[in-house]
């Protein structure tokens, strides 16, 4: 007898407990939800956007300070050649040009066992693959071609 009166209040006990932290779980979503209806939580919310997108904001203008100061400093670019004039797509087109066709010629000159040198190369003397007289003057395209032709050369018969 005594066992079945101590289950019976275990499982009371237990049953309350659970009711109450069900209540307990019910009021504070009630309050929650009350509170996001609150016009001063909202507009807390609204100000706290704010702050963050402004302090985003400033990193980002930061950062982009930060890049132009170093990048004045060195030059115009940061990739090694020199900045001799004409516009970004020309020099980058001469550049990307020069250098695949230097890394072609250079692996292929390590392939057959030749020796290092690339002024012997008619692509190398000509430079005028992908120029285009829209896009500037053509000696300022072969000076750029050949800076870069020369760097994927020792890229391409270097092993890269």
């Amino acid at each position: 007898m005594k066992l079945i009166d101590f289950k019976n209040k275990a499982a009371a006990i237990l049953f309350s407990l659970a009711i109450l932290f069900g209540l307990g779980v019910a009021a504070s979503g009630t309050v929650e939800a009350q509170y996001r209806n609150d016009p001063q939580y909202r507009n807390d919310q609204r100000n706290q956007r704010n702050r963050d997108r402004d302090y985003r904001d400033q990193r980002r203008r930061e950062r982009d300070n930060e890049w132009r100061t170093n990048n004045w400093r060195r030059g115009r670019y940061n990739d090694g050649y020199p900045d001799l004039g004409g516009s970004v797509d020309f020099r980058q087109t001469a550049l990307n040009a020069g250098y695949n066709e230097g890394i072609k010629a250079g692996r292929d000159d390590r392939r057959r066992s030749r020796a290092y040198e690339f002024r012997d190369e008619s692509a190398y003397q000509k430079a005028t693959k992908d120029y285009s007289s829209r896009g500037g003057d053509r000696g300022l395209y072969q000076t750029y071609f050949r800076q870069a032709y020369a760097n994927g050369y020792a890229d391409g018969y270097s092993g890269y």
